[in-house]
């Protein structure tokens, strides 16, 4: 079912960060004017917005992103040409309020509105209950909260006697000064609690449970993902032997930086970009470790026997997929394994609700985001057609993130940006 316009349906956004900006500039760029967007915080940006307190997930003080500058723009809105190859945070939070004021968008969003619980009609509509004990009714309901709000914790997390903080919670390296670390996690996240508190630390050591690829930013003086970008027109295991092999030849053996060798391939698993970690190593202020295997009190023993005492420890473990508002017999994702969506925002079951941004790309979020929000501005505006077998086309999507990547939380809703972006475009185009 679309949009009957005589009736002037109501379409509700949950969440103004990268991925609910865009898909109220899409939807009323394409006439779908009734639009509203509840925002928790009185900000737009989600975790883009720093600030020092934890209430929820923001970027730390020193947060650059990973994807560089060419490969993170909405699709027609450049970022600034004086701009970094890598901007910061707050380049980047300027730029989502650009995007804002050139499209205005604000006046879409209701501030300081929590959803609290949602619920489906008889009639196929949405039932929306915000902290202001205010009940909207809705045609049809876009999720854009994001899908780091919510921290995953290592089942060990309540042992340890020390100071524990999830990197959900880290905002700068102050609390750390003269105390041993333990980094838990080598992801993006971990290897950034890493570097940054290794800088006023007395030690500072990072725990692996699987080997990771630790990429520097650049290649031969470019962005490491636009020599990525180079290599798309190859089979995969080409691209994966190209790759390692050009990354060896920038940094050598990982085993010369007491790092374990992967022996999956660079695109099998989301990569970790980070040109400090690997300087700060061979330098004597990191120290890699194996997995933990139990912790008591303050003291940490790892899987090779190795055992150690900390003041803090910081678990870069990751976030669970979080829609709160829902009763959870009606849908949770936070412990799933497979989510089957269509293009990573269609429900098979539920036809007026949709996700933009639920899926984790190797590279930035928000450009792909966008491509979603224009499909479903198709879709809704009456030019683009749900296919009928879309529950066995999400199942489809689910096998090959299971035969692409590795098995991991972290990989559920992991995506081949490009090959997921060219998907989005072709059913976009087919409308032209």
């Amino acid at each position: 079912m679309v949009l009957d316009k005589n009736k002037e349906p109501k379409i509700c956004i949950i969440g103004a960060g990268c991925s609910g900006l865009t898909a109220i500039k899409n939807l009323i760029s394409a006439g779908i004017k009734n639009v509203t967007c509840f925002e928790q915080n009185d900000y737009i940006g989600g975790n883009w917005k720093y600030t020092a307190e934890t209430s929820h997930s923001s970027v730390c003080s020193t947060t650059h992103i990973i994807s560089s500058k060419k490969m993170s723009e909405y699709t027609d809105f450049p970022m600034p040409e004086h701009y970094p190859d890598y901007p910061s945070h707050t380049q980047v939070l300027a730029y989502f309020e650009s995007y804002a004021e050139t499209f205005h968008l604000k006046q879409h969003i209701q501030f300081n509105t929590k959803v609290i619980r949602v619920s489906k009609n008889q009639d196929e509509r949405w039932a929306i209950q915000t902290n202001d004990n205010v009940t909207h009714l809705f045609d049809y309901l876009v999720i854009a909260n994001g899908h780091h709000s919510e921290p995953r914790h290592p089942d060990f997390a309540a042992s340890f006697q020390g100071e524990y903080l999830h990197s959900h919670n880290f905002k700068n390296n102050t609390p750390f000064k003269d105390k041993k670390v333990l980094v838990i996690g080598a992801g993006n996240s971990g290897c950034d609690c890493a570097v940054e508190t290794s800088r006023v630390a007395k030690k500072v050591d990072i725990s692996l449970r699987t080997p990771q690829y630790i990429i520097p930013k650049f290649f031969l003086g470019k962005p490491s993902d636009t020599f990525n970008e180079k290599t798309l027109f190859l089979p995969m295991f080409v691209r994966n032997f190209l790759l390692k092999t050009s990354l060896k030849f920038q940094i050598g053996k990982y085993s010369d930086y007491n790092l374990p060798n992967p022996k999956h391939g660079i695109l099998n698993a989301h990569p970790t970009l980070n040109s400090e970690l690997l300087y700060k190593i061979r330098h004597g202020k990191v120290h890699p470790k194996p997995a933990v295997s139990k912790i008591e009190g303050r003291r940490i023993y790892f899987a090779d026997g190795q055992q150690e005492e900390y003041d803090s420890i910081i678990a870069a473990t990751g976030y669970k997929i979080w829609t709160p508002f829902f009763d959870s017999d009606f849908l949770d994702y936070s412990n799933a394994d497979r989510v089957p969506l269509y293009l990573r925002m269609f429900h098979p079951d539920h036809k007026h609700l949709f996700f933009i941004g639920l899926f984790q790309p190797q590279g930035a979020i928000w450009p792909a985001s966008d491509l979603q929000s224009q499909l479903l501005a198709h879709h809704l505006s009456g030019k683009w057609q749900l296919p009928e077998n879309i529950a066995e086309k999400a199942e489809k999507e689910c096998d090959e993130i299971e035969a692409t990547f590795m098995k991991r939380k972290r990989h559920t809703i992991e995506v081949d940006y490009h090959k997921f972006a060219n998907r989005l475009k072709k059913q976009i185009q087919s409308t032209a």
